[in-house]
């Protein structure tokens, strides 16, 4: 079999797009380092804004066309002059440039005929190329579109000049047939090179995106995480896995998106735009490479390919096996055995029965308390805890910056350390940092906060993740009334995972 390679461009818009999600807005210096990311990351359009909408995204956007990026940087603009000038203006030698084509957008929103609506598509092709730029135009509800009223205006604005034709499922009303048929139509009409930009809107983004690609397009617009409006936008890592893991027969598709940085770049949009990524998202989520389920957890330690469609490191995971009431031997002896701790069938047995109780009483099992329950039944003191919380106190007031002091003892031995933060938990989290820097290098990686219950009794759960120097990871979840107390315990329970991880693999020589 003659097998054909196809290369799909990535145009990202979670700055544009993206950013039109309720709730979020960046501000010009995120802006700018999450474009950072996305050219790292390998994406080929950066649309980074809509830069007639304030002087803020005009400073983002200069900024990011100055930064001197692989990637192209695109701006939006609606199909008239002064929008156009204000992407100019900002130093964009990319616009991509839109109106709305289907009758319930010119009738309600527009109020023009769709005569008037080729007009200005076309006289705004024509002005962005008189310009010097280098257009992608997009008819706006293109899937609820006339379908030959839509061919005929991307016939138009091709014959205007445009370098690009989109296709938007602006309310992710299409089918995979039906955008596939309307991609062939593009294609004919244009001789264009074709994007597609599908929202989420009933589940079907990124299954739409696949089936107009199939179909003949170059490119699909895409954002990180899926963010966007409403329900979102295609997600990119998942477009990317799946067009580069699945199998489409003869057709081998590509793309320049390096893997391995998809969690990084993932966590760290979530982290700015405060938009939690759910726990089952497909490849990014935290349960996307989890098992727990005794059955998966001996298929995936035998041979990860009968659990996992795809390899955790080349989306830079790792395969997570959760110790919970679904578990099973192979599991727990798996688990326990990366701490270098080898306990007979018995003591299995025993600790599994401990883990399954906990789980049935509606408890979560960490590894810290998995590490605890075997030394219990094992009796031995090997791995006692290795960092306890010695003292603690902290200090906040108008006027006057947040400061915390912490005493741990790290195997015995004791250090302080005081340190000053944004807020008492930020400053709690630095101090604990210094004083468990004199022994090992810790660096907290992600904070989540979230509040599990209101009223007078309210609680909070708080869940870090933190990474050693070799980039091992642990995380520390913990629940309670006071944020700072509990966030400092969860900081607690994720060092001590470290630093037994650390001890054992100092025993082995690693």
């Amino acid at each position: 079999m003659n097998e054909k390679v196809r290369q799909v461009r990535i145009f990202d818009t979670t700055l544009r797009d993206g950013e039109q999600t309720p709730g979020v807005a960046l501000k010009p210096v995120h802006k700018l380092q999450i474009a950072r990311r996305l050219d790292a990351l390998g994406v080929d359009s950066i649309e980074a804004g809509f830069p007639i909408i304030s002087d803020g995204e005009r400073e983002a956007i200069r900024s990011i066309a100055k930064e001197g990026l692989r990637a192209e940087v695109f701006g939006l603009a609606r199909a008239n002059k002064g929008d156009i000038d204000a992407a100019i203006g900002v130093g964009l030698k990319y616009v991509h440039t839109f109106i709305a084509t289907s009758d319930i957008h010119l009738n309600y929103k527009l109020k023009i005929t769709r005569e008037q609506a080729l007009d200005k598509a076309i006289d705004a092709v024509q002005y962005a190329k008189s310009m010097g730029l280098i257009v992608e135009f997009s008819a706006e509800d293109a899937t609820r579109t006339d379908r030959a009223f839509l061919k005929k205006v991307y016939g138009a604005v091709a014959g205007a000049g445009a370098d690009r034709i989109d296709i938007p499922d602006t309310v992710g009303y299409s089918t995979p047939f039906y955008i596939a048929e309307i991609t062939r139509d593009a294609i004919e009409a244009t001789g264009l090179p074709i994007s597609v930009h599908c929202h989420n809107d009933f589940g079907l983004a990124v299954a739409n995106a696949i089936s107009g690609i199939q179909a003949g397009a170059s490119c699909a617009h895409v954002t990180i995480n899926g963010i966007g409006e409403r329900a979102g936008n295609a997600s990119l890592e998942e477009l990317v896995m799946a067009i580069q893991s699945l199998n489409f027969g003869e057709t081998k598709y590509v793309t320049n998106i390096n893997t391995r940085l998809l969690y990084d770049a993932s966590q760290f949009v979530s982290k700015l735009t405060g938009m939690k990524v759910q726990a089952n998202k497909a490849v990014v989520g935290d349960n996307a490479f989890a098992h727990e389920s005794g059955i998966h957890t001996h298929g995936v330690l035998s041979n990860p390919l009968t659990y996992e469609a795809i390899s955790p490191e080349s989306v830079g995971r790792k395969t997570v096996i959760v110790p919970g009431k679904h578990s099973g031997a192979h599991g727990i002896y798996a688990e326990l055995a990366g701490y270098g701790i080898s306990p007979n069938k018995e003591q299995v047995k025993a600790i599994l029965d401990e883990v399954k109780g906990i789980g049935d009483r509606g408890g979560h099992v960490t590894d810290v308390d998995l590490l605890s329950i075997a030394q219990r039944v094992m009796r031995t003191q090997e791995f006692a805890t290795l960092v306890r919380l010695e003292g603690f106190s902290g200090a906040t007031g108008i006027g006057t910056m947040p400061y915390a002091f912490v005493k741990l003892e790290i195997e015995g031995k004791e250090y302080k350390e005081t340190a000053y933060g944004n807020g008492p938990v930020d400053a709690a989290l630095k101090a604990m940092q210094k004083a468990i820097g004199k022994r090992a290098h810790v660096n907290l990686k992600d904070y989540k906060l979230e509040a599990i219950s209101g009223g007078s009794d309210s609680q909070c759960e708080v869940t870090v993740v933190v990474e050693d120097k070799f980039g091992n990871e642990a995380h520390g979840k913990m629940k309670g009334e006071d944020i700072t107390i509990t966030s400092v315990n969860a900081m607690l329970q994720a060092i001590n995972w470290l630093m037994i991880k650390d001890m054992i693999n100092r025993r082995r020589g690693g």
